[in-house]
């Protein structure tokens, strides 16, 4: 099946996709509406196609088996579009008010996580795999009250604290022949780019590093960079970290960065994890590095990964980004708590279920904190993993159980 078109999700808002299903009479059938917040239209598309294509993956599996406790089910969609309040708000309601919808699920719709207190209130299971501090957050004042609401995605500390032992370790075996302990931090006003940022100038400044540059630019399309890349160029670091997410703005960042590059490693938060990135930067973007929390682990010593990462991709004809692969391990765990209760209308029952699944989804080994409602991220579950681009393949550099590859030194570095 080729990919769909965008067009085909966005009619009326809210399109109700019926997900096809073999051997099953579908008069017979109790259908649950699946609904989906996702960014089809905006700078972040790539992300929302790629929600819909894991949910649709399960569903569709799941009905060619014939459901799950005796229902069937199909997707509902609702566009969040720039990820604005207003434009979450009333996708958010869209869902809510729609007859049918028992579960909602995102990859992100906005990065401060309001709509929490939405689904809260409507007493509709949540579930998530975008920022994790502002989820916790919310639920941690009164976990009992946020019953419906969970994160497929755990605390993004690592994220704040593990690029330094990355680098560190680099420096210490002679992989990186650093001229100096000097970051640059370049970031976007939004609360994941900036609590990103903020974490890791406290993590290197207390490792003795100095931040040469601390760059902040306005949320939203950026059209140049010089002027940042200007002041880098003046006292060159051994690291230069970009934590702009949306992967137009990173892909521009690296060409310009490449116009006159320092002897400096790059590390791009998120953006080079989304297909769409590779396909703007091309070579260009060998040597770059970054980070994932939640995403599927490509690796043969994590098979979950690798399959369902190849059954997007077999499906689809496009390799999945990080959220393909989340959105359709979202719904196994919806499938799973559903099966265990029954009923899809007994919300409280669901969300009690959906807390108490264990397995092991294409991330990691899954498991929920009660405190927070974040998957749990240690070494016995979801793994920071670290990776570089290289023919326009990752390479999962680190941590080694998981390593398909060596760390090489970017083609910009002369040592």
């Amino acid at each position: 099946m080729q990919t769909r078109n965008l067009r085909t999700y966005l009619a009326a808002g809210a399109v109700s996709v019926a997900a096809s299903f073999a051997g099953l009479n579908a008069a017979a059938a109790d259908v649950v509406k699946i609904g989906v917040l996702a960014p089809l239209t905006g700078p972040s598309a790539s992300d929302g196609a790629d929600f819909i294509r894991g949910v649709e993956l399960a569903v569709e599996e799941q009905n060619a088996k014939g459901g799950v406790a005796g229902h069937t089910f199909e997707i509902v969609t609702a566009d969040v579009k720039d990820g604005s309040p207003d434009n979450v708000s009333n996708a958010a309601q869209r869902l809510i008010n729609t007859d049918g919808i028992e579960v909602v699920l995102t990859g992100y719709a906005s990065l401060s996580l309001f709509e929490v207190d939405l689904f809260a209130d409507a007493n509709l299971p949540y579930l998530s795999s975008g920022p994790a501090g502002p989820f916790a957050e919310i639920v941690a004042k009164d976990p009992d009250n946020y019953g419906c609401c969970w994160s497929l995605s755990p605390s993004y500390k690592g994220y704040e604290t593990d690029v330094l032992p990355l680098v560190e370790k680099l420096i210490a075996d002679g992989t990186f022949k650093a001229a100096n302990k000097k970051i640059a931090m370049i970031s976007s006003d939004n609360p994941y780019s900036k609590a990103i940022s903020e974490g890791m100038k406290t993590s290197f400044t207390a490792a003795g590093w100095t931040v040469t540059v601390d760059e902040m630019v306005p949320f939203g399309p950026v059209n140049d960079w010089r002027a940042s890349l200007a002041k880098v160029q003046q006292d060159p670091p051994a690291l230069v970290v970009n934590t702009d997410y949306q992967p137009a703005n990173s892909a521009l960042f690296l060409k310009q960065f490449l116009d006159q590059p320092t002897q400096s490693l790059v590390f791009l938060q998120y953006a080079p994890s989304v297909p769409e990135f590779v396909d703007l930067t091309k070579e260009q973007s060998n040597g770059v590095l970054y980070n994932l929390i939640g995403g599927a682990i490509d690796s043969p010593n994590w098979p979950r990964g690798q399959e369902v990462n190849k059954k997007l991709t077999d499906k689809f004809g496009v390799k999945p980004g990080v959220y393909g692969s989340a959105l359709y391990e979202e719904a196994m765990i919806y499938f799973q708590a559903l099966e265990k209760v029954g009923d899809p209308t007994d919300h409280d029952a669901i969300g009690q279920a959906i807390g108490e699944v264990t397995f092991d989804a294409a991330p990691g080994p899954v498991a929920f904190d009660p405190a927070t409602h974040l998957a749990v991220q240690d070494d016995d579950h979801i793994p920071v993993t670290f990776w570089q681009i290289w023919d326009g393949q990752r390479t999962l550099i680190s941590p080694a159980k998981y390593a398909t590859g060596e760390f090489k030194l970017p083609p910009w570095i002369k040592q």
